[in-house]
């Protein structure tokens, strides 16, 4: 690129566009105009002055835009009134009558197949009666659910639509720190839909542990605010490389912070769900006994290495089967150097199983390597919580939770004598947080009733709220002390 080149996409970069995402309704088959979704590549695209460079932009946001809907959600719920004079007649709750009331939700999808599959976030439909997308062209249909994936906050939707417009899928793992993205949705109403803001990928290999168990999220300064869940993240050859998921703000908008899911991952777990109905996830048998910073570098004599510490193997599993053992330090995985464990265990959990992967190790100050055919997730093979009923607690709540299993165990230091349910995601403006309630923390008990999984949790939260009780009382382990937590339903 020549100089004159390097200045216009200095200057541009400097113009920053803002961007959102919104919701929908019902009908039957329909058969919409022929949209040009044909988006020159860069690589051919010549760029010789600030209008080109503008043009060239507002050529992607055009060609684009058709394939990005508007998704809009229904829930109806029963409630009971509370008779506010019954104290004084001998009945502290009251029977007041029951009325219903309906939440209504909005968010963004992605059009990604001729065939009317849509990507978007789990927590865009999560719990849901009704899920309908608005269309380009104003159109408004019923959705068909074909999956989720709370783990890395992916849902697929289907919709029965000729001709529809869907947007090319990109490679992600091209993305670099600087490259220049576009982000379309529906930023908070339905009356600024398809919404176009223009940024750069700000980091790469973010992990949001508060939101999903799974995460290697590409950071961008490209306007993003509520309602732009599951909207697209575009790259300058027009292709889909991510889905944009969620902001980190100090007051509720866009602070130039969001993240969108990498286009490889949500595939991958889309196609999960569509052939096969779930999804299946590498598993090494490895737990990690910390991460190699340069002091433990340097304290272990090792000069400027990064990687993991393996803490532990799992006897009979694929690492014990390969010869990995503990204090091995995992320095690259199929040639790539680990920065991180939470993007070490994402892209262990991105291959399937099957798989055979190599790691670079470290020991005894040696250099090695270890062929691995990966597992199959043991928490996979048996859904332990009744994703329908959960969804709505957790909306509630204003948490989650799920199984203990020997990985989390070993990361938190909790013995197998413990059991219970860890806390997974906290929305931070709930109740529970406000009490003091944080990811990581282990609930061994409901109103001092003992649990022993996050089905059971669910179960005894849907008998307190059935009788009536407005304050939940939970017993949780947090640095092996156990503590109380109360707080408002």
């Amino acid at each position: 690129m020549n100089t004159t080149v390097r200045n216009i996409f200095g200057v541009a970069a400097a113009i920053l566009v803002l961007l959102s995402f919104n919701w929908v309704t019902n009908s039957d088959t329909i058969t919409l105009p022929e949209y040009d979704t044909k988006v020159e590549s860069a690589e051919n695209r010549s760029v010789a002055s600030l209008k080109d460079f503008n043009d060239a932009i507002v050529d992607i946001a055009e060609k684009t835009n058709p394939a990005v809907v508007t998704i809009t959600t229904k829930r109806t719920q029963e409630i009971r009134m509370i008779n506010p004079f019954s104290q004084f007649f001998g009945n502290p709750r009251g029977d007041g009558e029951t009325r219903e009331r309906v939440q209504r939700g909005l968010g963004s999808g992605v059009i990604v197949s001729e065939e009317g599959y849509i990507l978007t976030n789990n927590h865009v439909i999560a719990d849901t009666d009704e899920i309908k997308v608005r269309l380009f062209s104003g159109n408004e249909v019923d959705a068909e659910l074909i999956g989720t994936d709370p783990q890395t906050d992916i849902a697929v939707l289907k919709v029965n639509v000729d001709n529809i417009p869907a947007i090319e899928i990109g490679d992600s793992d091209n993305l670099k720190a600087g490259s220049l993205v576009l982000a379309i949705g529906s930023p908070l109403s339905e009356d600024l839909a398809h919404t176009v803001s223009f940024g750069i990928v700000s980091a790469r290999g973010r992990s949001l542990g508060n939101l999903t168990f799974y995460g290697d999220y590409i950071q961008t300064d490209a306007a993003i605010n509520p309602g732009n869940s599951g909207g697209a993240l575009i790259d300058v050859n027009g292709q889909l490389v991510g889905i944009n998921s969620a902001i980190a703000s100090r007051s509720g908008g866009n602070d130039g912070i969001g993240f969108a899911i990498p286009i490889n991952m949500a595939e991958r777990i889309m196609n999960d769900l569509i052939e096969d109905g779930e999804v299946s996830r590498g598993y090494l048998g490895m737990f990690t006994g910390g991460e190699v910073d340069q002091t433990m570098a340097r304290a272990m004599g090792l000069g400027n290495v990064r990687g993991v510490i393996v803490g532990r193997v799992e006897e009979g599993g694929p690492a014990d089967k390969a010869g990995l053992q503990e204090e091995d330090i995992i320095v690259s995985l199929n040639g790539q150097e680990i920065s991180s464990w939470d993007s070490f265990r994402t892209s262990i959990a991105s291959q399937k199983p099957g798989d055979e992967i190599t790691l670079g190790i470290i020991r005894d100050k040696e250099n090695m390597s270890l062929d691995v055919t990966l597992g199959k997730r043991p928490e996979e093979a048996v859904a332990s919580v009744d994703p329908q009923s959960s969804q709505g607690l957790e909306e509630r709540l204003g948490f989650s939770v799920r199984d203990l299993n020997n990985e989390i165990r070993n990361q938190l230091d909790i013995g197998n004598d413990i059991e219970g349910a860890v806390v997974n995601r906290v929305n931070e403006s709930g109740s529970a947080y406000e009490r003091g309630l944080r990811t990581g923390d282990v609930i061994i008990a409901v109103k001092q009733k003992q649990i022993s999984s996050a089905a059971d949790f669910y179960s005894e939260v849907e008998t307190a709220i059935e009788a009536g009780d407005e304050v939940l009382l939970l017993t949780i382990i947090r640095n092996n002390l156990k503590q109380y937590i109360a707080f408002e339903l």
